[in-house]
């Protein structure tokens, strides 16, 4: 049993590469032969990169995508669950059970999907929980779970939250048979901007290093505030913004920024 799960770790690293340069982490999806399809072994290894995006000081925007340039995941290996019969070990409620994502894994830090081709069910837990989506020409979003006699519940009800309920619905009901093309996915508001493939990853690259040369602390707050505002009421969000602006005050970058402004030289920031 041991021999299985070390052969299972060592199928997920070089399935799932995790790659740091500078303040940038890059997450690849690597299993082009079967389209970047993810299968139970890689759960593990994505709920530890993502541990390592928010507690790594050095680590200030992750970007993901997908190996090739045909498909940046084509959603759950249908193959490897019908042999297990599941999908996830046990049968929790979601925030124990389910870390794909960012928003899943409690990342802080702002996250970069750069969609490289085809991105279907389970694929669209990274589209759906990214901070800024870019997709190439090649992208389309479809989803599958009706196919395959599954529920369309966790991807879906996100992809509620950007996309106009129509879209949602005729995403997941129609299945294999509908598929929108990134340029229908950028009118909507799925997609922030559509680059040519050849141009993508520079472009994700470009943004992620503008991002990182901003205050780590004051990102990860803006995004908080941000982000919560999507689960509450307008007062309600407004006053946490409030509560994240005022806790900022006592943090070495809330000098630190207007200071090095003045001063016309690179701010200094602290880690977090």
């Amino acid at each position: 049993m041991s021999g299985e799960k070390d052969g299972e770790r060592a199928a997920s690293a070089s399935e799932l590469l995790y790659e740091k340069d500078g303040h940038i982490a890059t997450i690849i999806l690597n299993r082009p032969h079967r389209g970047n399809a993810l299968t139970p072994a890689m759960h593990d290894r994505i709920h530890a990169i993502w541990r390592d995006v928010q507690e790594d000081d050095d680590i200030r925007v992750a970007i993901i995508t997908g190996a090739g340039d045909r498909h940046f995941s084509t959603g759950a290996d249908v193959d490897v669950i019908a042999e297990r019969g599941r999908v996830t070990q046990g049968s929790g409620p979601l925030h124990t059970e389910v870390f794909w994502s960012p928003r899943h894994a409690n990342v802080l830090k702002p996250v970069i999907c750069a969609v490289n081709g085809v991105c279907a069910g389970a694929g669209l837990h990274f589209v759906a929980d990214a901070d800024i989506v870019l997709a190439s020409p090649a992208a389309s979003f479809m989803d599958t779970h009706v196919n395959v006699g599954m529920v369309g519940g966790v991807e879906n009800t996100a992809l509620a939250y950007r996309l106009p309920l129509g879209s949602v619905l005729r995403m997941t009901l129609m299945g294999k048979d509908y598929r929108m093309p990134a340029t229908r996915a950028y009118e909507l508001g799925l997609v922030d901007e559509v680059f040519e493939q050849d141009q993508l990853m520079k472009s994700a690259q470009e943004m992620a290093a503008v991002i990182a040369a901003n205050s780590p602390a004051a990102v990860q707050r803006s995004k908080q505030a941000i982000w919560q505002s999507r689960e509450v009421g307008y007062a309600h969000a407004a006053e946490y913004g409030w509560a994240l602006v005022r806790m900022h005050w006592g943090h070495p970058d809330f000098r630190e920024g207007p200071l090095a402004f003045r001063e016309k030289r690179p701010p200094n920031w602290a880690s977090t």
